[in-house]
């Protein structure tokens, strides 16, 4: 059983001050976000649709992409979508739950610490809002470390919660910040080209002007 943090509050940083209560990812946190249609946020058909996006757009921008990685992969959902687009890339999914490693047979590891090989594409879905802002911005040089390519990157921030999440389903026992926090930090190494992807300021991805989100 993988417990993620002690009961703790977001830094002054994070422009909100937000309790998060203990969180323990095992069988039944994922039973409840992942399995349960009825509570689910999405399943493989969503993030097949998403995947079919970033793929594409990498694919287009002629980025090649011999190595994946998927931090904090969950049930492995992008794999599939991996194997699809890039058949002949290496996929490797990264997990700190030891429950779900053992399940799936993940690499066992924290974004925040990860010394993997370096990938040509990486995703980070729904990761970083789980980290206080100490640990977020030691994830952030993880994934300028790791990424040589593409980046995948997806995290709920404050304003997403208010107005465009169901709160129902989606959890928010997590970090809220505003999304200029992740800009910020993001864009020494990042470039932004729009749809969570953004691409590594030494790859050589041609972004037209219009396609940069400042």
């Amino acid at each position: 059983m993988e417990r993620e943090r002690s009961l703790a509050a977001s830094t002054p940083d994070d422009g909100n001050v937000r309790t998060v209560v203990e969180r323990v990812f095992d069988e039944e946190y994922y039973r409840r976000h992942y399995e349960d249609p009825d509570t689910r946020v999405y399943d493989e058909r969503v993030v097949a649709r998403l995947g079919d996006f970033v793929c594409s757009y990498v694919r287009h921008l002629e980025i090649p992409v011999r190595r994946v990685l998927d931090l904090g992969c969950g049930f492995g959902f992008w794999k599939p979508v991996i194997q699809r687009h890039f058949p002949n890339a290496i996929y490797e999914g990264v997990e700190v739950s030891e429950y779900l490693c053992a399940r799936f047979g993940w690499t066992q590891g924290s974004i925040t610490s990860f010394k993997g090989l370096p990938a040509d594409l990486v995703i980070c879905q729904g990761v970083l809002q789980y980290l206080d802002a100490k640990e977020a911005a030691r994830a952030i040089k993880t994934l300028e470390h790791l990424c040589q390519g593409a980046l995948y990157l997806e995290v709920l921030t404050k304003r997403d919660w208010e107005e465009n999440v169901s709160q129902a389903r989606t959890d928010g026992n997590v970090y809220l910040r505003e999304s200029k926090w992740y800009r910020d930090r993001l864009r020494k190494t990042f470039r932004n080209g729009g749809g969570g992807v953004f691409f590594h300021r030494d790859s050589e991805a041609v972004l037209y002007d219009l396609e940069q989100i400042d």
